[in-house]
């Protein structure tokens, strides 16, 4: 009898964005689709870093992420809120309320495959300028894109656009604000705060240079609460109208809806907004909090009649495991698929199995709430370069539990029904 165990891979050379990407298209193609990969919020608690210490001051973040890696290498473009600081250790390293996280936290991410960090969040200003300054240094160190926070007002203006497979795609992010740690006198360019003016006018830039697509991100709204506020709703209202084509939201720790709506000006017929992409990693250890998703958005371009329009979207649940493996403590997002396998299956215990379950039905219930358009992920028949961490269950034997609890039965049948 199988059960429901997910999937550990490594990949042996991670995807990353050099530069601009060029459809390669043989004569008489028309289209082209790219794939822009969005995920949560990224933070960095202070146990989280302890459980990744090598050293005093060495970090290896890589293994949180090896079980989606796959599932993120095949994206043209993959970026998230990247919610901490790196100020240096002769600051501190600390988790909430002033975060500051090893510069290892950062390359993690660049060996992961990301190519642009959103920086624009209430944690921006943790460590003052000089920490928010640092860490836009360290993500450039890294060869990654950073947006949202900026080193002066030129930084500020230039709007980030990448031409992705021949698609011009801008991305703006904002904030609600820094927890009341104070922006600096006369360099309000340091952090984009939630303005109407400004976000109108990036998005007028943005399509004077020629964007194709505006995407904004905006870290807004109440934590841990599961609906948008009326302000979120009454910000995405206006942010349509000054002509976005996809909204991206953070900031509640908890997952929220999905919707399409009716575009203004924009290139999209059909625009795309989620509220909350939940957390992809953190400590945050209760319902809601523990889970997110990884998102992907698949843009196609008729090259022929140069329009463009959101060919599919389909997300990928994920569920953080915190606990002590063969290789140690650890934590590692796990994705919730129906059918895979993991190599960590030796160590989630019952309360695991559980919390995984719970987080594959609250996703399926939130994300479908406002829409039925937004699909579960299926996973292709073939992953290239991609190798397995090296141990499966036994086929004959649901498992006993490491903490010496059994599954039940009542459990075995749920994890079967989502596995057919």
């Amino acid at each position: 009898m199988s059960v429901l165990i997910f999937c550990f891979v490594f990949l042996f050379s991670p995807f990353t964005f050099t530069g601009e990407k060029v459809s390669e298209l043989v004569p008489g193609d028309s289209l082209v689709t790219v794939t822009i990969t969005v995920v949560g919020d990224i933070m960095c608690h202070s146990v989280q870093y302890n459980y990744a210490r090598v050293e005093d001051d060495s970090f290896d973040f890589n293994p949180v992420y090896g079980e989606v890696k796959k599932y993120l290498a095949n994206s043209d473009f993959l970026f998230g809120n990247f919610e901490t600081v790196t100020a240096g250790k002769s600051k501190g390293y600390s988790g909430y309320p002033f975060f500051n996280a090893p510069d290892d936290f950062v390359a993690a991410l660049k060996n992961t495959g990301f190519d642009l960090l959103t920086t624009s969040n209430n944690h921006a200003l943790d460590q003052g300028e000089k920490g928010l300054l640092r860490t836009i240094e360290i993500i450039k160190k890294n060869g990654l894109k950073y947006n949202g926070t900026f080193i002066s007002k030129e930084d500020r203006d230039s709007i980030r656009i990448f031409n992705i497979k021949g698609i011009k795609i801008a991305f703006l992010a904002y904030t609600y604000g820094t927890n009341g740690n104070p922006i600096p006198k006369g360099k309000s360019f340091l952090i984009n705060l939630i303005n109407p003016n400004l976000i109108e006018n990036d998005i007028k830039a943005a399509r004077a240079k020629g964007a194709e697509i505006v995407l904004v991100h905006y870290h807004f709204g109440e934590e841990y609460k599961r609906e948008p506020s009326e302000s979120q709703k009454e910000i995405v209202r206006k942010t349509i109208g000054f002509g976005a084509d996809i909204i991206i939201g953070g900031h509640p720790h908890v997952l929220q809806p999905a919707d399409f709506f009716k575009t203004s000006n924009a290139e999209l017929d059909s625009g795309f907004v989620i509220y909350s992409m939940g957390n992809f990693i953190s400590n945050q250890r209760w319902r809601y909090s523990d889970a997110g998703i990884i998102l992907n958005i698949k843009l196609t371009k008729n090259l022929r009649k140069d329009s463009v329009y959101i060919s599919q979207i389909n997300y990928i649940p994920t569920w953080v495991f915190k606990g002590k493996t063969d290789k140690g403590p650890e934590y590692v997002i796990i994705p919730l698929l129906p059918g895979s396998k993991s190599g960590l299956s030796d160590y989630f215990s019952g309360n695991d199995i559980n919390s995984m379950l719970q987080s594959f039905k609250d996703c399926d219930n939130i994300l479908t709430e406002y829409t039925k358009q937004v699909k579960l992920f299926e996973e292709p028949l073939l992953y290239i370069n991609v190798a397995p961490r090296g141990f499966d269950l036994p086929q004959n034997d649901p498992r006993g539990i490491n903490d010496g609890k059994k599954i039940d039965r009542m459990q075995i049948n749920e994890l079967k029904e989502i596995q057919e």
